[in-house]
């Protein structure tokens, strides 16, 4: 039966799905381990850095109170746990972390989860616009710069990324208000819907006319560094000797792009596309502050400049979480685009 070819097939056949699922298996554990070891370490370090703040977290929760006594001054240590060692607050923080509790925020008086919860929303809604417009504009403007290189249209684009690339977030984002908020009036100050306004009754133009200013300086961070690499892949394209090939055998312009060019640039665009999501998440907390927008970089901020731990070690293990499952999203990416990655044999 061993010399049945039929038995052979589909012994192999056994074989090889079975391997596949280790790898799998393989792939997924390593992923949950180095999650793990990433929160684990980056909870360390963040709380280090606020121990080591000067802020102090009781005068600041007891601000425009004059008269608080030793005594009061003493119980609000005691209750936070602040009078305990800073390894004993640590671990008994990571307990309570484990269990699903962040804790209380000195400045909110909420849950810290049920805070980022709130706040996520409008933190996500900004990143994701911003997200898409550096994308398509990025990638678009790097196509252009890469197929007309050398061209009037090449300079005057890759001097305006250049320009935009070296420009910081939050100086956009005081240009945008003055010119466009506060000359035109064309859009609102801040926020994220309109004052005296209840929460359930904003209408979705309303939101998307807070949103507008906010996203547009988030992507102008990120889109000039897309539409320089994706330029730069272009012209490695479209000056390879297949393209030369291609353009010799009568083929047009646009059909070399599409036929080509496109293929090739595709992952190293999609890789520095979703690359972005830690840049654009720490360009969300100038953006969100400049805005007055309430989101979880505007709650980081306030936490930081108080001495909020939990509110603070929330938002930065959140932060860890959202930026890792970015990455991970774009793994899963890279083998639809190229099956080479997805069968592990790209050794380029």
């Amino acid at each position: 039966m061993k010399d049945n070819p039929a038995f052979q097939n589909e012994t192999g056949s056994v074989r090889l799905s079975d391997h596949a699922a280790f790898r799998v298996g393989k792939r997924t554990a390593g992923y949950l381990f180095r999650v793990v070891t990433l929160l684990f370490a980056v909870s360390i370090v963040a709380f280090i850095l606020v121990k080591c703040s000067p802020v102090d977290p009781i005068a600041q929760y007891t601000m425009g109170v004059a008269d608080m006594s030793d005594e009061q001054r003493e119980a609000i240590a005691d209750r936070w746990g602040l009078n305990d060692h800073p390894v004993e607050q640590y671990f008994k923080w990571l307990g309570s972390a484990l269990t699903g509790d962040l804790g209380i925020s000195t400045i909110y008086r909420r849950p810290v989860l049920q805070l980022i919860g709130e706040k996520f929303l409008n933190t996500l809604a900004l990143m994701m616009s911003a997200w898409v417009l550096s994308g398509v504009v990025g990638f678009t403007l790097g196509i252009l710069m890469g197929v007309f290189r050398r061209t009037w249209l090449d300079k005057l684009l890759k001097g305006l990324c250049l320009v935009l690339a070296s420009v910081p977030t939050f100086w956009i984002g005081l240009v945008a208000l003055l010119v466009f908020s506060v000359s035109l009036g064309w859009f609102p100050i801040g926020l994220s819907s309109p004052i005296g306004v209840a929460s359930a009754d904003v209408t979705f133009w309303q939101w998307l006319h807070h949103l507008i200013l906010p996203a547009l300086t988030l992507s102008f961070m990120q889109f000039a560094n897309i539409a320089l690499h994706t330029r730069q892949k272009m012209v490695d394209v479209m000056e390879s000797e297949y393209v030369l090939f291609a353009t010799a055998r009568g083929e047009s312009r646009s059909s070399i792009v599409r036929r080509h060019g496109l293929r090739n640039i595709a992952l190293p665009a999609v890789t520095l596309q979703f690359a972005a999501f830690a840049e654009l998440f720490g360009g969300a907390v100038l953006t969100e502050t400049v805005f007055s927008y309430p989101g979880l970089g505007s709650a980081a901020s306030q936490a930081g400049m108080s001495g909020d731990v939990p509110l603070l070690l929330g938002v930065t293990l959140f932060s860890a979480i959202f930026v890792f499952t970015g990455n991970l999203i774009a793994n899963v990416i890279y083998g639809v685009v190229d099956p080479r990655i997805r069968e592990g044999n790209y050794s380029g």
